[in-house]
This record gives C-alpha cells, structure tokens and sequence, in this order.
C-alpha cells in the first residue's frame, strides 16, 4: 500500500521490447515519490520481468480481469504512464474497445478524467497510417500527454528487431513524470 498522501501511478506496459527496461522506470519514478503499480497487456508479458517488478513495486503485475466480488489489490491510481503504447493500444484507446484489463482501466481514466502520459512506439510504417494519426490527434485532443515527435523521438523502421529499444526516450518520460507529480502536488489530488 502507498505511504499516506503519496501519490499512486499506474504504469501500463503494452507489447514491446521497450517494455523490458521497465524496472529502471519504475525505480526512477518511486524515487520521485510515486507509488508505482504495473499493468500489461497479454502481449507485454513475454517482454517483462514480472518477478523483478513485483519485488520492487510491492504488488503482482495485473494483466486480466479480477472477478466481480473480488477485492482490488492495488491501490486507485492518481495517473498513468503507457511505456511502451503499441500502435494497438493508441488506436483501442480511441476507439473505446476495452478487451484487456489495460486498455479498460485506460479508458476509464480517460473518463474520470486522469492523466495519462504515454509514449506511442509504432514503427515508421504504422505511425503514417491514418486510424493512427487520427487516433494521436484524438487523444491530444482529450487531454492525453503524447510523447510522440518522431523528428524528435526517432521511430524504428519495420521489422528492425532488439536496437528499435534504444530509441524509446526513457529520460524525457522520466522528466515528465516528474513534472506530472509536481503539478498534482501543487493542484491537489
């Protein structure tokens, strides 16, 4: 459980490589202050370390439904970072499917409304088709913070396999999340 009045970030991990540098994310956020908890998508998980990210968040990875009358586990989130959001994720959360436990609880805090921070990974190819770049300007458009300029944040071309995880921007996420925390201190919960 999060120490009293310390804010809580849900940490949506969808499928990609960049999703295994989580743990240096996660202990880089809970040194700014933030009580971490992860949720992944099914296809996150084959890239994640769901044990290391356990012992340091203090909770299971979530990655399904729990039934009805089942208790909740984690703590109600304050935000949300999606690291790494798949060209999937970007376009479900538009649309309002909610087929996995992350993209639900990313539609309800779209709802709430929460803020959410994600940082879209498509490759060059999927960033140019059209449901993708409707879905960027839609969800700016809701308030949802795109780190996504690929003049500034290159993307990796088709099929570029394991090096296209050195070009997430691990520090400006960080950086913002920061920020993020300073502005929900100032502004209240």
């Amino acid at each position: 459980m999060p120490i009293s009045g310390q804010l809580v970030l849900y940490v949506v991990a969808c499928g990609g490589r960049p999703a295994a540098d989580l743990p240096a994310f996660v202990t880089q956020a809970q040194a700014d202050g933030w009580h971490v908890c992860v949720i992944a998508t099914p296809s996150a998980m084959k890239f994640m370390d769901l044990k290391a990210l356990a012992a340091i968040t203090g909770h299971q990875v979530r990655f399904d439904y729990k039934q009805p009358d089942e208790p909740d586990v984690l703590p109600s989130p304050d935000a949300y970072v999606v690291a790494p959001a798949t060209f999937n994720t970007i376009n479900k959360m538009v649309s309002g499917a909610s087929d996995t436990l992350a993209v639900g609880m990313l539609n309800e805090a779209i709802g709430v409304p929460l803020p959410i921070i994600a940082v879209p990974t498509p490759n060059v190819a999927l960033a140019r088709h059209p449901a993708f770049r409707a879905s960027v300007q839609a969800l700016r458009s809701w308030g949802v913070d795109l780190l996504f300029d690929p003049n500034r944040y290159p993307l990796p071309t088709p099929n570029m396999g394991p090096p296209a995880a050195a070009l997430f921007p691990w520090s400006d996420l960080v950086a913002a999340v920061s920020k993020l925390r300073r502005t929900i201190d100032v502004d209240g919960r």
